[in-house]
């Protein structure tokens, strides 16, 4: 089988070779069909590249001028639709290149002078995900206020704590709603941190070794919003441990969101009929009139896979590189897109969820008293009141709940003669302590769920998030 061969040889790098490449090389070579979102990042870094290279005397003032003009100009293309793409060309940066030079001649020749695409892409793809990172950290931030906002409201509404999704102990909606203020608040303290990371400069390591001409990395690195370059330039062009962290800042927020994704799915079901979404946040059936589908929730849930994936996917790229940059690198950027396209809507939509969600206070607070859900309450008043060891105590409670359950009762249908049948020296006191009500505002303990620790902690959050 012939392969038929390409005549448009790329002529940023054709002196090499002879013929163009296969039909087949072009095809899996090509980036452009992804790497063209970094299209306002690439022409960031060349600005700030020409800007040193013309302070340094390497090129002329009239040069870095034309180019500045010329990069202005193909950004308006590329704004307005007008800009051409070419396969041919490989991707987002030989593009920019080619019509430059096209545009201004020679002094478009000169722009990548002391700088390779190693460290032109390595510099685009961290401005690229920088930016990805400062919107997401935006996000996390408004989801943080929306949970906020909604214990303040619910800061006294008993709802059912669960542990192995089996009734528990009482809580309430408000403490339940800070649970997730705090997951993404770590959240966003990931993504902070990747950032700070992230944030020193690859250009001027040119392909990997840096260069010979006398460039100054550090105005660059500033002219860019770096804290600085990098120290190595093995290191600059042929880590992507940025993305990864990067990837796996998202994957760990899309886990979190998805755990609210699976409760609000429960929640809606008429089964527990806890919360109620808007029609706007649900969907019908095709054939059963009487369906409304937490769509929107079951999608910030199965989107979690996919981010899970793209952290994996990079870490399988680069585990078995030698150092510094191979091809393979080029298959970082698409999983970093994705993830960050799809953490974008999963926020959206759960900031959406969390403010629209209507509670059914009175479902929520008779579910809160079932399944025994005060038995830790009796325990622990049989070693107030009774001073029994709690090994002890929790052996009656135990026998208490068996005899309830057998006569199809809950703690507080037994009479005071039917617990005392178990332990003689229970009084009528102990009713007092077997409500869901009684059970959560004794729950004070710092970061416990009574509603005046709710109100605290609300306030604690309205002073940070201020």
């Amino acid at each position: 089988m012939s392969i038929p061969n390409d005549s448009n040889t790329n002529q940023q790098w054709g002196g090499r070779f002879a013929e163009g490449p296969w039909a087949i090389m072009q095809a899996i070579n090509a980036s452009i069909g992804f790497d063209a979102k970094m299209w306002r990042q690439d022409i960031r870094g060349s600005l700030a590249h020409a800007a040193m290279l013309a302070h340094v005397g390497i090129i002329s003032a009239d040069d870095e001028a034309a180019i500045r003009q010329g990069l202005a100009e193909i950004g308006q293309e590329i704004e307005a639709g007008r800009f051409e793409w070419s396969e041919a060309l490989e991707d987002v940066h030989m593009n920019i290149e080619a019509r430059l030079t096209e545009r201004i001649g020679e002094a478009g020749k000169r722009l990548h002078t002391a700088r390779s695409r190693n460290d032109q892409v390595a510099t685009d793809f961290r401005l690229w995900t920088r930016d990805a990172m400062d919107g997401l950290a935006a996000q996390m931030l408004d989801c943080v206020r929306a949970f906020v906002a909604r214990a303040e409201e619910h800061a006294g509404t008993i709802m059912p704590g669960y542990t192995h999704l089996q009734p528990a102990q009482p809580t309430t909606f408000g403490h339940h709603m800070l649970a997730y203020a705090e997951m993404l608040w770590r959240d966003r303290g990931r993504m902070l941190d990747a950032r700070a990371r992230l944030n020193e400069c690859p250009l001027g390591s040119a392909a990997m070794c840096g260069t010979g001409f006398p460039i100054d990395r550090h105005g660059t690195a500033k002219a860019l919003g770096f804290d600085g370059p990098t120290r190595n330039s093995l290191d600059g062009v042929g880590s992507r441990d940025f993305a990864m962290e990067f990837l796996a800042a998202c994957a760990i927020c899309a886990t979190h969101l998805s755990r609210l994704a699976e409760e609000i799915v429960i929640w809606t079901n008429p089964a527990f009929g806890f919360v109620k979404l808007s029609d706007g946040l649900t969907t019908g059936s095709s054939i059963m009139p009487q369906k409304r589908n937490p769509d929107a929730a079951e999608l910030v849930r199965g989107k979690t896979g996919r981010m899970t994936g793209n952290l994996v996917g990079l870490l399988t790229v680069v585990k078995g590189l030698a150092l510094t940059y191979a091809k393979d690198l080029q298959e970082d950027k698409e999983g970093v897109f994705d993830s960050a396209e799809n953490l974008t809507l999963c926020l959206a939509a759960t900031a959406a969820m969390v403010r629209d969600m209507q509670p059914n206070v009175a479902r929520m607070a008779a579910a809160a008293g079932e399944g025994f859900s005060t038995a830790t309450d009796l325990a622990d008043w049989l070693v107030r009141e009774l001073k029994l060891p709690f090994r002890d105590a929790h052996h009656v409670t135990g026998r208490l709940v068996a005899k309830a359950e057998g006569m199809g009762v809950d703690l507080p249908g037994l009479s005071l003669a039917e617990m005392r049948e178990v332990e003689p020296r229970i009084d009528d006191s102990v009713f007092g302590v077997l409500t869901p009500a009684a059970s959560v505002a004794s729950r004070r303990s710092h970061g416990g769920t009574a509603p005046e620790n709710v109100r605290a902690m609300v306030a604690e959050w309205k002073g940070r998030l201020a």
